[in-house]
């Protein structure tokens, strides 16, 4: 289990989003209901999680990048190394929950296997910045995070 420190955000109209182009079977996911995973592979190596950010018909979404291991980490699948790092990056995050293609489309408003909740923890402040890894839409700044969280991806710069 793990509490969300870090995502990033792809919109209608971007040119980084999956849904940019419209619906196809692989995205179509994206154009749920909000809370709807849509799990994708990326480059043939990892798996990515996406949670469905608007009403059904609309593509967008937000990428899970870094989770902060909350219970449970002794149970995670390969875990590398320190549990700092086990969640860190949204590959890593998927191998350590084991998600994979067969979570595509689940709703994870709704209690599960794999589920997103509220553990009522309380955040001090949120930073943003520009997305991690793209050439598309690469200056937007829809990269939200907890500040201050040992837990992040990408390189310190961004992270402050």
């Amino acid at each position: 289990m793990g509490r969300i420190v870090e995502t990033e955000a792809y919109l209608v109209g971007d040119p980084a989003c999956h849904a940019f182009r419209g619906m196809t079977p692989r995205n179509r996911s994206l154009f749920l209901d909000v809370g709807h995973a849509y799990v994708y592979l990326c480059y043939g190596t990892s798996h990515m999680l996406n949670v469905a950010g608007e009403r059904p018909g609309i593509g967008t979404g937000v990428l899970l990048r870094a989770l902060e291991p909350v219970a449970g980490v002794e149970h995670m699948r390969k875990p590398r190394g320190r549990a700092q790092d086990l969640l860190r990056g949204p590959g890593r995050l998927a191998a350590a929950l084991d998600i994979d293609l067969r979570h595509d489309g689940v709703d994870l408003f709704q209690r599960g296997a794999l589920w997103i909740g509220s553990d009522g923890a309380e955040i001090a402040s949120i930073g943003e910045s520009v997305r991690i890894g793209l050439t598309k839409g690469a200056d937007s700044r829809l990269r939200y995070f907890v500040a201050g969280s040992r837990f992040l991806s990408g390189v310190r710069k961004l992270n402050d």
